[in-house]
């Protein structure tokens, strides 16, 4: 029995939630009008302080004026480069940093005003896995006190047997066995320590889960392994996702729709397959040219077709007027540093950022790069 074929039966002993039958969801060819909204943000900003006067703070502008709707059993992906403000955006939606503008709704309800129950329970259905697993780790816990601790707050054993066989049965699913349940977190490599972190956040039965990069610590023939798990995973239990990723590659694998993210900002957002066969931004357009293809003939044969961005990346402190993008754009225009471009649907749920994508500017759709 292969490692997936062994995963696949332990998904298929979890217990089945309502709605999340695996036929009744293929998210890829239904429209967004199709599904519930899990999660919604309208006008989300994050900044950070970092000095100056009362009267002119300075702050860096992580996330700014961001329009994202997750709905029920997809995997939205979140993709940019360094720096972008992936992460925060991902933190902000589950409220590890508090935002500092503009409205998160989880199931129609604000998580920052439930209390008592509402706010276990949201706490219980919502989950991350971090980018980096051995600072999310405490190294003077073990494996069994990190997976058992969710397990505990939440009452979901009711006695140690049952918790111990929890703990087991997660461990068991990640790749991992319960031989290693008490050891501690100095003692794995790197992609152990991230299977442990899926292991914990899996463990209280999660609804929506931010993916930080979750394979990017994984040696690459365990990644496609952990990516088919959590596909498995979602479609057996109803899980959402927010996958925060480099790998452009891999998201094409695992996600339904993608949006991309520039200095803070939605500069895109489509299903995975438009975004892939019909970008449309020219920052789009750049990232998915810098793919590396595994054959040097054909890497050598499109090297001359490859966008290169020019220019330096602005500061998210002071930001150019106008498009972020402006800067680093072969097509911009005067409007460009004038006019902050809006999000706005070119039609199919296509939702593009740029003026060049606009008629009313006298441009043809997908006429620049």
């Amino acid at each position: 029995m292969t490692a997936d074929e062994k995963n696949r039966k332990m998904v298929d002993s979890l217990p089945q939630t309502a709605g999340s039958n695996a036929d009744s969801r293929k998210l890829k060819s239904q429209t967004p009008g199709d599904h519930k909204v899990l999660l919604c943000t309208e006008h989300l900003v994050k900044e950070f302080p970092i000095g100056g006067t009362k009267k002119n703070p300075l702050v860096v502008h992580a996330v700014s004026d961001v329009n994202l709707e997750i709905y029920e059993g997809e995997t939205l992906a979140l993709v940019g480069e360094s720096g972008c403000g992936k992460t925060t955006c991902g933190r902000t939606c589950i409220g590890l940093y508090s935002r500092t503008d503009g409205e998160v709704l989880f199931k129609g309800k604000d998580p920052q005003k439930l209390t008592g129950k509402e706010k276990q329970n949201y706490k219980k259905s919502v989950q991350m896995v971090f980018q980096d697993p051995y600072g999310s780790l405490d190294p003077r816990m073990t494996v069994a006190e990190i997976i058992g601790e969710g397990i505990d707050i939440h009452h979901l054993a009711k006695n140690k047997k049952e918790r111990n066989e929890r703990i087991y049965h997660y461990l068991e699913l990640v790749g991992l066995n319960r031989e290693h349940a008490n050891r501690f977190v100095h003692e794995f490599s790197g992609g152990q320590r991230q299977r442990i972190g899926i292991a914990r956040a899996l463990a209280v039965e999660p609804e929506f889960l931010v993916l930080d990069e979750p394979i990017s610590a994984l040696d690459v023939s365990i990644q496609a392994q952990i990516v088919n798990l959590l596909i498995d995973l979602q479609k057996r239990m109803g899980l959402t996702y927010l996958f925060v990723a480099h790998d452009l590659s891999m998201v094409k694998h695992i996600s339904d729709r993608v949006a991309v993210l520039y200095l803070g900002t939605l500069v895109e957002l489509t299903t995975s397959e438009e975004l892939y066969a019909n970008p449309q931004h020219p920052y789009t357009r750049a990232l998915l040219s810098a793919i590396p293809i595994p054959d040097p003939k054909i890497e050598q044969e499109r090297d001359a077709k490859k966008i290169r961005l020019e220019g330096e990346v602005p500061s998210p402190i002071n930001s150019p007027a106008g498009c972020k993008f402006q800067g680093r754009c072969k097509c911009a225009m005067p409007i460009c540093r004038q006019e902050m471009p809006k999000l706005r649907d070119i039609g199919g749920g296509h939702f593009v950022a740029c003026h060049i994508c606009d008629p009313s500017n006298g441009c043809e759709t997908g006429k620049c790069v």
